[in-house]
């Protein structure tokens, strides 16, 4: 396994469609593990292969109940339901921060590293991160939802009101 470079925003790879995994072989499942250990490296909550400059339908997303990875090879969103609005941020888009609204609960139909088929269900930051890392795969990122990244100040009153809502 080895620590792969994070691209940021302007890297054109974050802006491309990216093609269909159609051979599950160990070069996939290198690029699983170097993903894992990236996104662990970082401490974020997903990480898709564009943004490491691999131009594949792959992403690893954070379970916030397991704290585990779940790998989704193909991953297509086939229901959500709720809406949730929060913080969100991105490993290519370093330091900066905005409010998004996305749906609370999402089901994801994806492959495994096997090339096996099945679905899960995320709720709360699990179902953020299905949609985030999801969208990266077709060349969005998440600064197309907010209206401005967040100031310093807003950020601490934001993350502060949180806390305080948590209590």
């Amino acid at each position: 396994m080895a620590l792969r470079k994070i691209v940021e925003m302007g890297e054109e790879c974050l802006t491309k469609v990216c093609r269909p995994v159609t051979e599950f072989n160990p070069r996939l499942h290198e690029l699983l593990d170097d993903m894992a250990e990236t996104l662990a490296d970082a401490n974020g909550a997903g990480l898709a292969a564009p943004q490491v400059g691999v131009l594949r339908r792959v992403c690893l997303v954070l379970d916030e109940d397991s704290e585990e990875y779940i790998e989704l090879i193909n991953p297509e969103i086939v229901a959500q339901s709720g809406q949730q609005t929060g913080l969100e941020g991105c490993l290519s888009v370093p330091g900066k921060w905005g409010i998004v609204t996305r749906p609370e609960v999402v089901r994801v139909r994806a492959q495994d590293r096997d090339g096996g088929w099945f679905e899960v269900e995320g709720e709360g930051l699990t179902a953020r991160a299905f949609c985030h890392e999801i969208e990266h795969l077709d060349g969005h990122l998440y600064t197309e939802h907010i209206d401005h990244f967040l100031s310093e100040e807003e950020l601490r009153d934001y993350l502060e009101a949180e806390e305080k809502e948590g209590e």
